[in-house]
């Protein structure tokens, strides 16, 4: 699969930490006061495991597409290593599916869970599985909704490979938010998501709720139609509790 030993190379402004627990690492560090555009990783091949430090300068619900920015960060750089044919979608909030099978998660933490407060920080962690893990569970069908880059012909990318396409791709989405807001991270994150119009249950907090997903609102939140009511459950209410 290719040295993992090499330092990424990372967009301007970005810098990285490798770590054990890259996203656990990552908010230790934005709780002692480190500068945005910290990038923390772990340095193995099996998957990759990372996590990014941000400082967006307005209301924590409005920071948040951060998360779906990330999404569609990953979502270019996946698709320029990747065979052509080969699909990725996005389940809401941060969950990620290579040709159908989950494949990985993006997640976020903030310094407030108060959506209007304007976060100290916020970090966003991906983690993505490239290859199976050891061990008599690990064989490929095991799981049959999850899969791996490697179990669907993507055994070229490395760790590294995907994380410097993964920081180079976000920060162009993180630009295109400062210039033109939300709409295009909107509409590119719809466009890759996973069942559309169809019955999905999704666990937001201490809450399961079901019903078809419709779509997302202006500000990233998953709108849920449940019989005769709309529900509109906002991204914030996705962070882990840290």
């Amino acid at each position: 699969m290719g040295s993992s030993d090499a330092l990424p190379q990372l967009p301007p402004l970005f810098f990285s930490e490798a770590a054990e627990h890259p996203f656990a690492h990552a908010i230790a560090r934005a709780r002692a006061g480190t500068e945005p555009g910290l990038v923390t990783y772990q340095p193995q091949p099996r998957s990759l495991n990372a996590a990014l430090v941000l400082a967006p300068e307005v209301p924590l619900e409005d920071a948040m597409a951060m998360l779906l920015a990330a999404g569609n960060g990953f979502g270019d750089a996946f698709g320029a290593l990747a065979p052509s044919e080969t699909a990725c979608q996005f389940e809401w909030p941060g969950g990620i599916r290579i040709n159908g099978a989950r494949c990985g998660k993006l997640r976020a933490a903030a310094s407030t869970y108060d959506p209007a407060a304007e976060p100290d920080w916020l970090v966003i962690g991906l983690d993505v599985p490239l290859s199976y893990e050891t061990g008599p569970d690990a064989e490929p069908g095991s799981r049959p909704d999850e899969t791996t880059l490697w179990a669907e012909g993507c055994g070229d990318i490395t760790t590294i490979q995907l994380l410097e396409s993964w920081t180079r791709h976000t920060l162009v989405w993180i630009h295109e938010w400062l210039d033109a807001g939300m709409s295009r991270i909107h509409r590119d994150w719809v466009g890759r998501a996973w069942q559309v119009s169809a019955p999905i249950a999704v666990t937001v907090g201490d809450e399961t709720a079901s019903g078809v997903f419709t779509g997302l609102d202006e500000r990233g939140g998953l709108i849920l139609k449940d019989g005769t009511r709309t529900r509109h459950f906002p991204l914030s209410a996705t962070l882990e509790k840290v």
